[in-house]
C-alpha cells in the first residue's frame, strides 16, 4: 500500500509546519490533497508549492486556458482528487457543464473559441504522443504566444507532478467524494 498517513499539525516537525503555514496562508488558503502529502518532504513541498502557485496564479494565460490544461491532465491520469479540486474552477471560468463532461469522459469538447481548442489539442498531444506536430505547434505559437506556450507547458508539467502524486501516494478524495473516474476505461 502506497498511501500515506496523513500529518497531524499538531506533530509535524518544525519545517514541516513552517511549509505548512506558509501554504495555508497563501492564496490557496488551505492545504490538502497532494501538498499535505509532499509535506512529508517539506524541501519539496516548498519549492514544488512555489511552482505550483506560479502555474495556477501567475501565468500569461487566463484561467479559462489555464484550468483547462488542468483538466486534460487530470483526466489522462485519471487524478480523482485533481479533477475534484479543478472541475468547479473551470466551470466558474467559463466552462460548460457539457465540455467538462466531455473532458472527464475522454471525449473531444465543443469549443467555441480557437484558443481554447489550441490548448486542448496541444495538451491532448503532447501526452498522449510525447510530442507536438510541427503544425500544432504553429497554431500555438500563433495563437498563444511563445510566453504562452511555454506558460502551458509548465502547467502541464506541474500538473503532472500533481497527478503523479495523487496516484503514486494514493492522495484520497475528501470524505462523500464519488471518484469522478470509477467506471471509466482507459
Amino acid at each position: 500500500m502506497s498511501r500515506l498517513q496523513p500529518l497531524n499539525p499538531e506533530t509535524m516537525t518544525p519545517e514541516q509546519r513552517r511549509v505548512y503555514d506558509m501554504i495555508a496562508s497563501g492564496p490557496r488558503g488551505r492545504v490538502e490533497g497532494p501538498l499535505l502529502a509532499w509535506l512529508q518532504s517539506p524541501g519539496l513541498a516548498e519549492r514544488a508549492q512555489a511552482l505550483g502557485a506560479f502555474c495556477r496564479y501567475g501565468t500569461c494565460l487566463p484561467p479559462r486556458l489555464s484550468e483547462l490544461a488542468i483538466l486534460v491532465t487530470a483526466e489522462y491520469w485519471r487524478a480523482p482528487f485533481e479533477w475534484y479540486a479543478h472541475a468547479p474552477i473551470a466551470a466558474k471560468a467559463g466552462h460548460t457543464a457539457e465540455n467538462i463532461e466531455a473532458l472527464r469522459t475522454g471525449r473531444a469538447p465543443s469549443f467555441t473559441q480557437e484558443d481554447e481548442r489550441i490548448v486542448y489539442d496541444y495538451a491532448r498531444e503532447l501526452l498522449r504522443t510525447r510530442k507536438v506536430s510541427d503544425a500544432t505547434a504553429a497554431r500555438a505559437h500563433k495563437t498563444l504566444g511563445d510566453t504562452g506556450v511555454v506558460d502551458l507547458v509548465g502547467i502541464l508539467g506541474y500538473y503532472g507532478l500533481i497527478s503523479m502524486t495523487i496516484k503514486g501516494l494514493e492522495v484520497p478524495l475528501p470524505a462523500g467524494e464519488a471518484n469522478p473516474f470509477a467506471g471509466l476505461t482507459d
